[in-house]
């Protein structure tokens, strides 16, 4: 998998993303990172990328000439993803972010200032995404998100392909089980006693109740009713009944 990153700031991108799992994964070649400064592209004598919008209103606006020509430049085939960083995509989620696993080839642009020109955006961009609903003073943080989180989808990154297979949002899409390790005992708390069994049949029962519970007390919305065993929904129902009471 091939991230091209394009944005006014690429040693912010290449820091971040040079280190853990994903710095690891750069330095393998699993995945690769190309970081493309917009400014590079400018016309402008004092390298600007920038100007007043039409219409008037604070702020400025990035022009759409050096964002098309670093575009250009990254000679990507016909049809390859183009995802511009805004509040006003589809929210990210673990599904986009399988869905984007599955591409050879990325560009995220990142807008800064009051935003880019709508032009360009109309010419180049296929996708629109949010990590949120609130205002970042750039698209990079979020393009960071994007590209962490479709890099541990990616084969050979984690180490162990099925790492990925029990976080949260994976799968049938609950939280994650709470996790222990040593030692046994901390200030008083107990290891649940199912989990030094050994026995990975009661192991899996309890972590996938687990789950549910958990998900039924912090993110109810994320459920699936179809997706419940009859005791899950059971539960299900009977929080409900009291959450309307």
């Amino acid at each position: 998998m091939k991230f091209h990153v394009l944005t006014l700031f690429t040693k912010m991108v290449d820091d971040a993303l040079s280190e853990s799992i994903i710095g690891r994964a750069r330095k393998n070649g699993t995945i690769e990172l190309n970081t493309v400064d917009i400014r590079d592209f400018s016309e402008d004598k004092h390298n600007h990328v920038d100007d007043y919008p039409y219409g008037g209103g604070n702020g400025m606006v990035m022009q759409p000439g050096p964002v098309y020509r670093a575009y250009k430049s990254l000679g990507v085939p016909e049809g390859t993803r183009v995802v511009y960083m805004t509040p006003q995509g589809r929210v990210f989620s673990q599904k986009i972010a399988e869905e984007l696993s599955k591409e050879k080839e990325i560009v995220i642009l990142c807008g800064h200032y009051e935003g880019i020109d709508e032009r360009v955006i109309e010419e180049i961009v296929t996708d629109e995404i949010s990590v949120g609903d609130f205002v970042l003073s750039g698209g990079e943080l979020g393009a960071m998100i994007v590209v962490d989180a479709v890099s541990r989808l990616i084969p050979g990154v984690l180490g162990n392909d099925e790492s990925s297979s029990d976080e949260s949002f994976s799968g049938d899409g609950l939280l994650e089980y709470p996790q222990y390790t040593r030692p046994p005992e901390f200030l008083g708390r107990i290891v649940p006693e199912v989990l030094l069994s050994g026995h990975h049949a009661n192991i899996d029962k309890w972590r996938r109740r687990q789950s549910f519970l958990r998900t039924l007390k912090k993110r109810p919305d994320l459920i699936d009713r179809e997706k419940l065993s009859d005791e899950e929904r059971r539960i299900y129902e009977e929080y409900v009944s009291r959450e309307e009471k």
